[in-house]
């Protein structure tokens, strides 16, 4: 990631995407100072290596049986009876290796070469390759269906691996997986990836048998696939990976990005014909920073332009429509406004990444405002201060929810660990808080 450094540019992008970003007739945000951004740099880290990474280090490891425990409610009960799943496994992978890659802290690394033992161990498909997505307690299949937006976190928590430990075993799993889904998922008619394939590879029609809607394309799974590709990429430089990355951005900003709106299209038919007119406004501002992220990996720079001002103008419509007045990220909205006002601990991450890079490309001092607010929100309202680690879902009101409804209206106990509850979100968000900091200021890692 590197911050533009023709000021014009900077200014451009402000006047024309943000306008008054601050609101009309409000006065213009005050410049930021050197000490609010190592201010929030150190707050970043502290929550990251003082409460998130000791969390995890301390209680998720399932240390009788090995592999992680597959339950930890928001009471700290541990549960083990249910399914264990991979994505939990890749992204822990990614966090530790990740925290061991800058900070080289042998406990990190012991970590995860605990997560590589069980990813490789528990959850890959020795008969058809690829990744199961959960595997019962007794070591057997529980999902053996692949489910791309699995398989793209395996090849990220992987390829992260091997950047942090040069552990080539790693990097020939991340591209034996990358090269089954362009073999498989690919759409070779419209481009982009099928979401659900059953165990041998071919498309799953059941809808029971995507985890992630009721469309055969979305955004969710797309925007993942970008990540870890990008992640891919910078390690293994295959021409034909980056010629699927840049044929990734281009479909993302195309048919993906509503450009009326700003927002994601949620699900999506083969052809991208939208289904349904709903927002995620937590995947959107995820999307802008991860959008550039990626577009920089390939290093095309007209690309790198064009994901710079969608980024900026999606971190505008997030703030004006999916935040409330505490600072919150809300769950979900439509057309007419938000629909479910709920906040989920990942959308705050996400928030205090995406407002901080839009400041990045801007220089407009009222974005990094709003990253700062969404990281207050997150100390004040989400880390758990009795158990560590992050509340799972508040209310609008920020009460703690116990139990949350999930995709085909099944309810499931609120989880500080579980299937989708993980270290991933919140140590990335620490982690690019401090990086882009130490960019904003002309400091390296540690400077």
């Amino acid at each position: 990631m590197n911050t533009p450094k023709n000021l014009g540019l900077c200014l451009f992008l402000t006047a024309f995407l943000c306008g008054p970003c601050s609101g009309a007739g409000e006065a213009p945000a005050p410049a930021v100072t050197a000490a609010q951004l190592t201010g929030l740099s150190k707050a970043a880290e502290q929550e990251l290596r003082g409460d998130i990474l000791p969390w995890w280090l301390k209680n998720a490891r399932d240390r009788g049986h090995g592999g992680f425990h597959s339950f930890i409610g928001e009471d700290m009960t541990v549960r083990d009876d249910l399914p264990h799943g991979a994505l939990l496994t890749s992204r822990i992978l990614w966090t530790f290796s990740a925290a061991y890659r800058i900070y080289r802290d042998p406990e990190y690394l012991e970590m995860a070469r605990w997560a590589y033992r069980d990813l490789m161990d528990r959850f890959v498909d020795k008969q058809d390759g690829g990744l199961f997505w959960t595997v019962r307690p007794d070591g057997q299949p529980a999902e053996a269906n692949k489910l791309i937006y699995n398989q793209v976190f395996g090849i990220y928590g992987l390829s992260e691996y091997y950047r942090a430990t040069g552990d080539i075993a790693a990097l020939q799993q991340a591209i034996a997986i990358y090269g089954l889904i362009e073999k498989n998922a690919h759409d070779p008619v419209h481009g982009g990836y099928y979401d659900a394939l059953n165990r041998g590879w071919q498309r799953d029609t059941n809808p029971r048998g995507n985890q992630l809607g009721p469309a055969p394309k979305s955004q969710n799974s797309h925007i993942h696939i970008l990540e870890g590709f990008a992640n891919l990429l910078r390690v293994w430089p295959d021409e034909g990976l980056r010629q699927r990355e840049h044929e990734l951005l281009d479909l993302t900003m195309t048919n993906i990005i509503d450009p009326r709106t700003h927002h994601l299209i949620l699900f999506m038919k083969d052809d991208w014909t939208p289904v349904g007119d709903g927002i995620s406004y937590g995947h959107d501002i995820e999307l802008s920073w991860l959008l550039v992220e990626a577009a920089e990996v390939l290093g095309d720079p007209a690309v790198v332009a064009r994901a710079r001002q969608e980024a900026v103008a999606i971190a505008k419509a997030t703030n004006a429509e999916g935040v409330d007045s505490d600072g919150g990220v809300y769950n979900e909205g439509n057309l007419k406004g938000p629909s479910n006002t709920n906040k989920e601990w990942w959308e705050q991450a996400e928030a205090a990444v995406g407002f901080l890079n839009a400041y990045q490309i801007s220089g407009d001092p009222a974005y990094f405002a709003d990253s700062t607010r969404s990281w207050r929100f997150i100390e004040d309202k989400f880390v758990d201060r009795q158990h560590g680690d992050w509340h799972n879902t508040l209310t609008r009101d920020c009460t703690p929810i116990l139990e949350i409804k999930g995709f085909r209206g099944m309810t499931f106990p609120s989880s500080k660990l579980g299937v989708w509850k993980c270290p991933y979100h919140n140590s990335r968000s620490c982690m690019q808080l401090v990086e882009r900091v130490d960019e904003l200021l002309g400091r390296g890692p540690g400077g």
